[in-house]
């Protein structure tokens, strides 16, 4: 069995000054599992306008790799800090769970310039019911129907707790399933 300092698990970072995206390719570069929310801009420059990519939020990065790793991650790139959480007296860092990271990255990589994304804060996750999605590009994606602010209608929203949530476009009822 292995010990949990040897477990691949998801940690929620933060890279300062926006450089997530340089930390990201340091991370490829050493075959280290990453991703940052990223969507589509229309970037006006003269008398071109073009559609570009950029993060989401400007310093926030995922990375999966083993504790120890981490440690030794953060110790080589000194701009690269845990986000963490409130735990008994202490600030511990945020592990998301691999099925809930998976469940984000499902819809986040899709780059759909109707994704709406929304801080922790901003969601009550007592409402809402847990549903599936049936069809679509989206199918299988889990989360909760509800309300969000600045919709006019209800979305299915899917957040890593504690830090991101994102709310994809509207669908129809049709093609969801309640979850118990």
């Amino acid at each position: 069995m292995e010990s949990s300092q040897q477990v691949k698990q998801w940690y929620a970072m933060r890279a300062t000054y926006g450089r997530n995206m340089v930390v990201r390719r340091r991370l490829d570069e050493w075959g280290v599992e990453s991703f940052v929310p990223m969507r589509y801009r229309v970037v006006r420059r003269g008398r071109t306008v073009r559609r570009e990519l950029e993060p989401v939020i400007r310093d926030l990065i995922f990375v999966r790799t083993t504790a120890e790793s981490v440690r030794c991650i953060k110790s080589k790139i000194e701009y690269l800090h845990y986000i963490t959480r409130p735990e008994a007296g202490r600030n511990v860092p945020i592990v998301v769970p691999e099925e809930q990271m998976a469940q984000f990255v499902a819809v986040a990589a899709t780059c759909d310039e109707q994704l709406l994304y929304l801080d922790a804060e901003d969601i009550d996750f007592r409402a809402g019911e847990r549903v599936r999605i049936q069809g679509g590009p989206f199918d299988g994606c889990e989360g909760r129907f509800m309300r969000v602010a600045g919709a006019r209608n209800r979305r299915v929203v899917v957040a890593v707790e504690g830090v991101i949530a994102v709310a994809m476009v509207t669908t129809s009822t049709a093609q969801l399933e309640r979850l118990d």
